[in-house]
């Protein structure tokens, strides 16, 4: 039987949402049955050393003595006492985890973190995620983005595009030579007009891409705007959330930059918006997706480019008047490419050819789209200089496996912490290295550190080999800690066998699970009897170990 996680809303229906955002952060703690939760945003998840002992010793002193890695490759604290929110504040602060007091919730920024480490990449997007962190911080409107707004930075390699992003950027690699810029088939010697640029040559090709694989998220309670307890895994597939913050009532955001496009450079990117994903034909260029929309801009222009996806966002959440969390909770936001750009108008912006109509003359400078909710991306990308193409039809974001536990290259190691939780010792156990990259496979890839390191970090208890059980098993905050939880299912996750990922849930809301299709992981569910839900199947506790190495290993 397969998995049958919380459904999504109907997409027939409009969602409605009243409430504002209630998502934690590092000044505002959540109330948990276990004391106060932190969530510490880490845009790549990128860390110092000094940084790592800082939340180490905040961990000890202030919390329970771990630190929880999100789906994100962000941080939560838990445990905290009464009171501790100025000094954690004041610690966080001056270890430079907090540059923008007004911005920490909103840095929810993932990027491949493997990325120029070993040789699979075809752009360093940890360039990219500091270069968009500095522009969401520098501007006052980003402040009403939603806690959970995403924005996936992939370096080519297909790890971080299937997460769901609100705003994903994909590097080009070989995979998208044969992609197809332009809706219809313009004839020889067309050229293909741009938005805020001079025409350039069209370009076509056939689609490129294989079937996404969703992971999981930053888990959200039952769609209540009350903060989730983070469900936690080692390895697997990252899915998206499903809960984001209200962006209605917002101030409305501001002009963003006014450069042009410029000429494109090497090690370029495709972005999507939306979760929704095309192919890039050169190194240069990247794809940008919002609700079905697809635009090419220059490689150079990837973090500008992101920044107005989310100038789109909030003008179209504020238009709608329903509270959206999330690009795909906007109206319209589900339909085709070229259904989503005719929506919006776009045969009437300047400079834009629809993908359906190529040749067909420029319109009106005012968007049609204006005022209806419906995400203008084009419109969005005008106001920033930014020189843009729609591209139709979008392929399949490109997937690939999280990394295996151990090497990468030659001097980075890749390690997964059990169920996605480290004590400090083991957090401090990453040390020394160059860099800590935080992983949204709840993990973390340590820089500079040698191979011969990796029996040390696994007697600490960390995960450091693919055959390690361990790999892929995720769970739920459950007892303790959640008061709605149904078991103590960190207690009771046990791994049974390598093979799918599994998740433990702790009730019927499944905080944290992935989004993968049927079968392609283990949902276990306590029940109020006392007894669990493996796929479906009752299972007594006493017979959990069989039942899930069994779903494991028989699919």
């Amino acid at each position: 039987m397969s998995p049958t996680p919380p459904t999504t809303p109907n997409q027939g229906e409009p969602l409605i949402r009243d409430r504002g955002d209630a998502c934690p952060g590092a000044l505002r703690l959540h109330p948990a049955d276990d004391g106060g939760l932190a969530r510490l945003r880490l845009p790549a998840g990128l860390l110092t050393s000094h940084q790592v002992e800082v939340l180490a010793s905040a961990a000890e002193s202030l919390g329970d003595g771990r630190v929880t890695v999100t789906s994100r490759g962000n941080v939560e604290l838990r445990g905290l006492g009464g009171g501790c929110g100025a000094e954690l504040a004041d610690r966080l602060t001056e270890a430079g985890l907090l540059p923008s007091a007004t911005h920490e919730r909103v840095r929810n920024i993932v990027a491949s973190p493997t990325a120029g480490l070993d040789g699979l990449g075809h752009a360093d997007v940890q360039l990219w995620a500091r270069e968009l962190d500095a522009l969401l911080c520098a501007e006052p409107w980003t402040a009403a983005l939603s806690g959970r707004f995403l924005f996936a930075l992939d370096d080519g390699r297909g790890d971080v595009a299937g997460l769901g992003g609100d705003v994903t950027l994909i590097a080009a690699g070989p995979w998208a030579d044969d992609a197809r810029i332009t809706g219809g088939s313009p004839t020889p010697g067309e050229t293909e007009a741009s938005v805020g640029g001079s025409p350039r040559p069209s370009e076509t090709g056939t689609s490129a891409g294989g079937s996404p694989t969703p992971g999981e998220t930053e888990a959200s309670v039952g769609g209540s705007p009350t903060p989730s307890e983070t469900g936690t895994s080692a390895g697997g597939s990252p899915t998206p959330g499903e809960t984001e913050t209200s962006a209605t009532g917002s101030p409305t955001p501001g002009e963003t930059g006014t450069s042009a496009g410029g000429s494109p450079t090497p090690g370029g990117a495709r972005a999507s918006v939306g979760g929704l994903v095309g192919t890039v034909p050169r190194a240069a260029d990247v794809l940008l997706y919002v609700g079905g929309q697809a635009f090419r801009v220059a490689g150079a222009d990837a973090p500008r480019a992101a920044l107005a996806a989310a100038d789109a966002f909030l003008r179209a959440a504020r238009a709608a008047g329903n509270g959206a969390w999330r690009v795909k909770e906007l109206p319209g936001a589900g339909a085709t490419g070229a259904e989503a750009i005719d929506a919006v108008g776009a045969k009437e912006l300047p400079g834009v050819r629809p993908a359906d109509s190529p040749g067909e003359g420029a319109g009106t400078a005012d968007a049609p789209g204006a005022g209806t909710g419906l995400l203008d991306l084009a419109a969005a990308l005008t106001r920033a200089g930014i020189d843009a193409r729609p591209v139709v039809p979008a392929p399949p974001l490109p997937h690939r496996a999280p990394p295996a536990p151990g090497l990468l290259g030659s001097d980075a190691l890749h390690v997964l912490a059990p169920l996605g939780r480290m004590t400090a010792a083991q957090l401090r156990a990453l040390l020394p290295a160059d860099e800590v990259r935080l992983t949204p496979w709840r993990g973390a890839v340590v820089v500079g550190s040698p191979r011969t390191r990796l029996p040390e970090l696994d007697a600490a208890g960390l995960i450091t080999r693919p055959d390690d059980p361990r790999v892929g098993v995720g769970a739920c905050t459950g007892r303790p800690g959640c008061a709605k939880s149904l078991a103590d299912v960190r207690a009771d996750a046990v791994p049974g066998a390598p093979g799918l990922p599994v998740h433990f849930s702790g009730c019927e809301r499944r905080c944290g699970h992935p989004q993968g299709a049927p079968g392609t992981w283990v949902d276990v569910v306590a029940t109020a009897e006392g007894t669990y839900l493996v796929d479906g199947r009752p299972t007594p506790r006493n017979s959990l170990t069989e039942a899930v190495a069994t779903a494991r290993t028989t699919r």
